[in-house]
């Protein structure tokens, strides 16, 4: 019942003078928890109505500090379960459950076992087996840099004056300063193909993932799969026509972990090439954005990979030493 509801049943039976059972009834309560929120109503008034914490005054048999730093200790540097850690420190197993759940320690079925380092991971066994897309929206340098080279407020005054002179029909068209960063990743090798396009239209999609899979063609990679998110270009029967045979595979709602490679290429992006350096405009950032992306696929060491570029991982891929 929410507060409204429970100040309604109150006043009924303080105010108006209904009788419990008849005040019970009609808001479908009990006669026990109709007597219980008149009581507090009486005792509190309105604020009264509110829920109160259900957390006891005191807690005597609380497990002590100390020994819970001893249960965080022992999984933190040897990485057992409750159960182990309960028979070392003679202490109840759902004691210890209770304490690491308390502290958020992460699942042992979480961990990489050698490093104690949170997997969350999906891998391909090879090269084509599944080709993450993915769209970024990417606002564009006014003429002379944005805020991030001028400060804030020239910044912004320099942005108004470019939209007033030369994009006269920006509120005909919102879109026009963007970009849309479309971008392809295979998942086995991290190979990325990414263009800047004006919008994420069906067509611009469509048209996209033609480019992108020729290209990993052209790689010696062929693509069995793609995983999109549930934009609706992605939903479209245009795309859906671009793939042919391939098997299209969506996240699940709300869930862009699912798409988590491309999410991590575009935070890559964002802080290696976009943010990277203080652009004076619009072109040059673009002129830069090719020359970036070679260097991500043939020269930049990947963690993941354990430290190798992305083209490491495809076979006799032309352009590998360039």
């Amino acid at each position: 019942m929410s507060e409204t509801g429970r100040l309604r049943l109150a006043r009924c039976i303080v105010d108006d003078g209904w009788a419990l059972r008849r005040a019970a009834e009609r808001f479908q309560v009990s006669v026990n928890t109709a007597s219980r929120w008149a009581n507090r109503y009486r005792e509190l008034g309105a604020a009264g109505m509110a829920d109160r914490s259900s957390r006891p005054h005191r807690s005597p048999n609380r497990t002590p500090t100390r020994t819970e730093r001893r249960i965080i200790g022992v999984r933190v540097t040897r990485r057992w379960g409750p159960a182990r850690i309960a028979y070392l420190l003679r202490l109840n197993v759902s004691t210890v459950h209770n304490v690491l759940r308390r502290y958020r320690i992460a699942k042992l079925r979480w961990l990489d076992r050698a490093t104690g380092a949170v997997v969350r991971r999906m891998e391909s066994a090879a090269c084509g087996d599944l080709v993450h897309v993915d769209i970024k929206k990417l606002g564009k340098i006014p003429a002379g840099g944005g805020w991030r080279m001028l400060g804030r407020t020239v910044g912004n005054r320099n942005a108004q004056a470019d939209k007033s002179s030369g994009q006269r029909s920006a509120r005909r068209h919102p879109l026009r300063g963007y970009h849309f960063i479309h971008t392809a990743i295979d998942a086995h090798s991290r190979l990325v193909y990414s263009e800047l396009l004006p919008d994420e239209r069906k067509d611009t999609a469509a048209a996209f993932w033609l480019r992108a899979n020729t290209w990993f063609q052209e790689c010696g990679i062929m693509v069995r799969k793609v995983l999109t998110d549930n934009g609706s270009c992605y939903r479209s029967h245009t795309f859906r026509d671009a793939l042919g045979d391939i098997e299209h595979r969506r996240t699940r709602p709300y869930r862009p972990q699912t798409n988590g490679k491309v999410e991590r290429f575009h935070r890559t992006l964002a802080d290696e090439w976009a943010y990277a350096r203080l652009y004076t405009s619009d072109a040059q950032r673009c002129q830069e954005y090719p020359r970036w992306l070679h260097t991500y696929n043939h020269h930049r060491g990947h963690t993941a990979l354990g430290g190798q570029p992305p083209a490491n991982r495809v076979p006799n891929l032309s352009g590998q030493y360039n």
